[in-house]
């Protein structure tokens, strides 16, 4: 594929190509249309021969060239592939393109300090597993770390004091890059501001711009409910001390944050899935 794709990228050999599929032609002829001299076209020709896309045989005194098609069906299969997993939907795609929107209309907004100061979103979650064990999920940081950022970054410092004025540090990469040599995509800091264990968590964090000032302090509550199948969880997140420079967090709030929720929802899930699993099998024997 990848000899392929080389020699389909040189313009004069994709020109050929073209020529090729209307009907075989000799070296000759296909030299005069391509507008070029034959020595040159016949090096074309044979990168194309070695790529598999063409063949040639020799009738007299010419050479005749013809187009395989297979290659090129199998090319455009392959190039559908990779368009159809990029359109897919709900996919990373999908979510660029709404925070590429959501960017824009927050940059327009953002004239002053203050601009956001009293933006307020809401999440509700319907989560497996009991208040306490949510609780442990929302407090204790190596369980913390396994959903407090969105699927295309991971947690590389985190600091979570669970008291009234304990520190908050969540600082997150991108998910590949494994030893730390790019950029850090995030940092915040904040402090607890109220604990009522299994009820009722309060904090305010605060995302850092590239020169070390806030953004703005977030101000999240959230509020835990038993139910019948496990516990609701309802979140407040409301933005005070906004900076000009903030517009690229506010874009990211209701995305990132609501996909970092559906992390912790599908977490919880999948370990209740696999602790009924292990009671089942424990059962058996």
């Amino acid at each position: 594929m990848d000899e392929l794709l080389a020699a389909l990228a040189d313009p004069a050999r994709w020109r050929l190509v073209g020529l090729l599929a209307e009907r075989p032609r000799p070296v000759g002829v296909l030299a005069q249309l391509a507008g070029a001299r034959q020595p040159q076209t016949t090096k074309h020709l044979q990168t194309l021969e070695r790529a598999g896309v063409v063949i040639s045989q020799r009738t007299g005194q010419r050479r005749i060239y013809a187009l395989r098609s297979a290659p090129l069906r199998d090319l455009a299969a392959s190039l559908g592939r990779l368009a159809d997993t990029a359109d897919q939907a709900g996919g990373p795609r999908e979510t660029f393109d709404r925070y590429g929107l959501s960017l824009h209309a927050e940059r327009l907004a953002a004239a002053e300090p203050g601009w956001a100061d009293g933006r307020s979103f809401r999440f509700l979650r319907s989560l497996t597993g009991r208040p306490e064990l949510v609780w442990r999920h929302l407090t204790e940081t190596s369980l913390l770390a396994r959903w407090w950022t969105p699927d295309d970054l991971r947690v590389s410092e985190l600091v979570f004091e669970a008291r009234p004025g304990g520190r908050i540090v969540h600082e997150y990469r991108d998910r590949e890059d494994a030893d730390g040599s790019d950029l850090v995509a995030g940092r915040a800091e904040g402090v607890v501001d109220d604990v009522r264990p299994g009820e009722r968590l309060a904090y305010r964090l605060s995302p850092l711009l590239p020169d070390g000032g806030l953004a703005f302090t977030a101000h999240i509550d959230l509020g835990l409910r038993p139910t019948g199948t496990g516990t609701d969880l309802d979140v407040h997140f409301r933005i005070t001390d906004s900076a000009v420079d903030s517009a690229d967090f506010v874009a990211g709030i209701e995305i990132g944050f609501g996909q970092s929720l559906d992390k912790l929802a599908a977490t919880l899930a999948a370990d209740a899935h696999d602790s009924d699993h292990d009671t089942d099998t424990r059962s058996t024997k």
